[in-house]
């Protein structure tokens, strides 16, 4: 009976056979397909890496400088982005300058799309400029030799645009954030807005459970194996090993989920792809003396944040000596970056916020929720976002006054108030913040502070084992022609060379694959074979996802264990009772400059005129809200424009802005007791200058509570009460000097 049922036509053993068939001559296809993509890849990788200058950007470029060519010779290059025909450029907008992450990969990331940071801050009119590098180091390169020429590279950008409204704006993806906030240190004079994307600068830095990229140095018994690398590169240090690094970290992405979209999807996704291996096979080398700066000074030592690394002249890298505005941008979905390590060098550099301002810097972050590593640079989505405000609105960010903020996104509707004077597609603020907003996120303790101590301890005291006991003698033994071979094995390599045309067996694949597209059957979405592949795809993953888990705890709870040994830490010299500080106290130096100038800004706070009387006061009524619009920024540049404000440089109006703030900062009631005496006489002046802080006040949103009070207060302090005659003022309370301001 079953057997005669069997045999129905149009039965449900015939409808699944024919489901089976249709799904076997559509994974036949893929499959074939699927290899020709991989011959492609091959063939694309090998005419990457065969070019003098291989990159990604998707963008024209003119060469300006040649670091080859320098006195002190680079392996990089400046040079300007030539602007899409539909794109208009402003020459007297302050320039953006990319410089690109050197972190095993080729350059191009920042210009990857036409939605990258390259793309918005074209299309909000800024002339761009990219730092990229070729894939081999010159002889004796270091990384203070490379600092040295990006400053000359800066320096002709400058040149270029004697009568831009700022300083560049330069933005550091990963590895070279860290780079450009070592330069900013050294020569803060050349830089305006820094924009440092996704980079470690406290590499310490995490929470447990996370991020267990941190511990590597320590379990490697740290960076001794950096030297042995570079020295069996006979001098030079493969980025390809970098790169593997970053792909251990996720394996169920690097084995499987990677190639299997591809696979999955090959109808579709092949051009997506390739683009993108396009990048990420195009592995460069480092010089042995870079590598073992980054690993000794940054990722085992953590000397960045604690002003620990000494430039060759003797100078100390201190952060805190950058006069430009700082926006950080890290994602809590980057386990190569965590925001700790993006943020916490601010818990290293200062007391609290009120130190920060003693510094005269403007810290500004924004934290994203789930975007990886690689999409804080690559993400379409964040680019036309996150980037394309921080381009639209860098001078908001310049003229921020001192202090720490959190920029916040809210999405553009029909609902926003002011929307005329929003820029792009999202509302921009900038957030007062303290510095236990950062701490909230989660960090070390001291406990894992001494473990760090002590894993550097060791790791110092391997490196000088290897460099006493092994390094001589290796050196004399590998030749550039091991080290080439070597170079050309790694696994990485390896991979794109197999799948090439080099491979006589993908001649075969190549044809096959043309007669499985002229054929090509694609499987119906509801066959039941396919729903039972992704079920099996999601296995794999999960089991992949779950291996690494369990590493990842098993290396976290060896590395605690290990050194938090008090008896290897009393061993190497670190207390096992001390509670580490990493954080410096100001200077003596800079708490006597710091005296002076608050001398001196005190003694001014009489001088001036309507301007100073004005921005005083838009100062003290805006900081009740704890926050700075984008809408009010822009309300602001439209006053100055229509009431003759222009005249005045950005920079002028900056050092305004700030020497106001500091006023108020130092003594409220002393600056606004004194706002009468700046104002001119004609009450009509005043009242303009008055309608005009209300107009920028109500730029983003209505003048109430806290903000309101203060308003009648400067309302008072300009003469509009009843006896003025105005009707707003007749609603508005006379100022008592003797009050108290809150």
């Amino acid at each position: 009976m079953s057997m005669h049922k069997m045999q129905i036509p149009g039965g449900p053993m015939s409808g699944l056979v024919a489901s089976a068939v249709e799904y076997l001559v559509d994974a036949g296809q893929r499959s074939i397909l699927f290899l020709d993509i991989m011959r492609r890849r091959g063939d694309q990788y090998r005419e990457h890496v065969a070019q003098t200058a291989p990159h990604v950007l998707q963008y024209a470029a003119e060469l300006i400088m040649d670091g080859r060519q320098l006195a002190e010779p680079v392996n990089y290059a400046l040079v300007r982005i030539v602007p899409p025909d539909n794109v208009e450029i402003d020459m007297n907008r302050r320039p953006f300058v990319v410089v690109d992450p050197r972190a095993g990969h080729g350059p191009g990331i920042g210009g990857f799309k036409a939605d990258s940071e390259i793309g918005v801050a074209m299309k909000a009119g800024h002339p761009c400029y990219f730092i990229g590098f070729l894939p081999d180091p010159m002889p004796g390169q270091t990384i203070e030799r490379i600092a040295r020429a990006e400053a000359i590279f800066i320096e002709k950008v400058m040149s270029l645009h004697p009568d831009a409204d700022g300083k560049p704006c330069v933005i550091g993806n990963c590895q070279a954030g860290w780079a450009v906030m070592i330069l900013a240190s050294l020569r803060p004079e050349l830089f305006g807005p820094l924009i440092i994307a996704g980079a470690p600068l406290a590499y310490w830095a995490g929470v447990h459970g996370k991020y267990p990229m941190r511990y590597s140095g320590g379990l490697l018994g740290g960076s001794w194996l950096t030297a042995l690398t570079s020295d069996l590169g006979a001098g030079k240090f493969d980025g390809a090993w970098l790169v593997q690094n970053f792909e251990n970290q996720n394996p169920s992405n690097t084995l499987w989920t990677k190639q299997y979209n591809v696979y999955s999807k090959v109808d579709t996704e092949a051009d997506r792809y390739l683009e993108f291996e396009r990048w990420w096979g195009g592995h460069v080398n480092l010089n042995a003396e870079e590598i073992q700066f980054i690993v000794d000074e940054l990722f085992v030592g953590n000397n960045l944040a604690a002003g620990n690394i000494e430039m060759s002249d003797g100078r100390k890298v201190d952060l805190r000596n950058i006069r430009s505005p700082i926006v950080v941008f890290c994602s809590e979905g980057d386990n190569i970056t965590p925001p700790q390590q993006a943020l916490h060098w601010i818990l290293d550099c200062y007391a609290d916020v009120d130190e920060i301002r003693a510094y005269g810097q403007t810290i500004v972050y924004t934290v994203h929720q789930n975007i990886g590593h690689l999409g804080i640079f690559v993400s379409g989505g964040v680019a036309k976002k996150e980037h394309a405000e921080f381009s639209s609105n860098i001078d908001l960010i310049d003229v921020l006054p001192p202090g720490l903020y959190e920029a916040t996104f809210e999405a553009k509707d029909e609902e926003t108030a002011s929307s005329d004077l929003v820029v792009g597609q999202w509302v921009m603020r900038c957030e007062a913040r303290t510095l236990d907003d950062i701490r909230a996120m989660g960090g070390n303790s001291p406990e894992d502070e001494r473990r760090f101590a002590t894993a550097k301890r060791i790791s110092e005291i391997n490196l000088a084992a290897y460099r006493k006991f092994v390094q001589p003698w290796l050196k004399r033994m590998v030749t550039p022609q091991m080290a080439e071979w070597a170079h050309n094995m790694h696994p990485l390599r390896l991979q794109y060379e197999l799948f090439s045309s080099q491979n006589p067996f993908m001649a075969t694949v190549k044809s096959l694959a043309e007669k499985a597209a002229e054929k090509r059957k694609p499987v119906a979405a509801d066959n039941p074979f396919l729903a039972f592949q992704e079920q099996i795809s999601k296995q794999v993953v999960h089991a992949l996802d779950s291996w690494r888990d369990s590493q990842e705890a098993l290396s976290e709870a060896m590395f605690l264990s290990v050194y938090g040994s008090p008896a290897l830490q009393a061993a190497v010299g670190i207390d096992p009772t001390s509670t580490p500080s990493r954080r410096r106290e100001m200077s003596a130096e800079h708490r006597t400059m710091l005296e002076k100038r608050i001398a001196e800004l005190k003694s001014r706070i009489g001088e001036g005129g309507l301007r100073e009387a004005a921005l005083r006061a838009l100062l003290y009524v805006g900081s009740a809200r704890g926050m700075v619009d984008e809408r009010s920024i822009e309300a602001l540049r439209r006053v100055r424009r229509d009431h003759g404000g222009a005249r005045m440089s950005l920079a002028e109006f900056k050092l305004l802005v700030r020497e106001q703030f500091f006023m108020l900062l130092l003594d409220r009631e002393g600056a606004l007791a004194a706002i009468p005496k700046l104002l001119p006489d004609d009450m009509n002046v005043r009242r303009a200058a008055f309608e005009a802080i209300e107009q920028v006040l109500s730029a983003s949103a209505d003048v109430t509570g806290e903000r309101a009070n203060r308003l009648r207060q400067i309302a008072g302090l300009f003469g509009l009460d009843t006896a003025d005659g105005s009707e707003r003022a007749s609603n508005v309370a006379p100022f008592d000097p003797k009050a108290k301001a809150s």
